[in-house]
């Protein structure tokens, strides 16, 4: 499977040490926790969702890298969350980090969850039939989360300083 991520490209795309701030998934001193959407817009959308901007003048002045991450084909636990606490505000946070130490104390080391950032049906792509449109076949997006060192990973840059596409912003579930 492949996952994608954006980072800061004057970084590795993945976190080497325990500094990691919190976030959904994982709280202070629980890193490294690696964060992957399942398609580059959802990648994307978190950067935008987790940035606040809402406005596509925004994005002008954004040089993010993305990359394509090699992931584990299996393995992946789901929390037992309500969707409006998986893809909920900064409140839901906490509800969601007790929920991944709850898998993780029972040997959980990767889960997948709907994507908080994407709207239901957002990670849906585009087709030229025969200008550019979005894609009749909706498609929920989801969020891949690793725990633990990965010092093996294998990833592909995609983009080195780049910014979203404007076609994204409207997909965005915003805090």
């Amino acid at each position: 499977m492949i996952g994608y991520r954006h980072c800061d490209s004057r970084f590795p795309f993945l976190w080497s040490d325990s500094s990691q701030p919190a976030a959904r998934w994982h709280d202070v001193g629980e890193a490294p926790a690696y964060y992957f959407a399942d398609t580059p817009v959802g990648a994307w959308a978190e950067f935008i969702r987790h940035e606040g901007i809402t406005d596509v003048d925004d994005l002008r002045g954004v040089r993010r890298a993305l990359w394509a991450v090699e992931l584990p084909d299996n393995g992946y636990q789901a929390p037992t969350l309500a969707d409006d606490v998986v893809c909920g505000d900064l409140s839901s946070y906490p509800a969601c980090r007790a929920e991944a130490s709850r898998l993780r104390r029972q040997g959980a080391t990767q889960l997948v969850a709907p994507s908080a950032a994407l709207l239901p049906g957002g990670a849906t792509g585009w087709v030229c039939a025969p200008i550019l449109q979005t894609s009749a076949t909706p498609r929920d997006g989801r969020v891949i989360v690793l725990f633990g060192p990965r010092p093996a990973a294998t990833g592909w840059p995609i983009v080195d300083a780049g910014a979203p596409s404007p076609l994204v912003c409207p997909l965005v579930r915003h805090l």
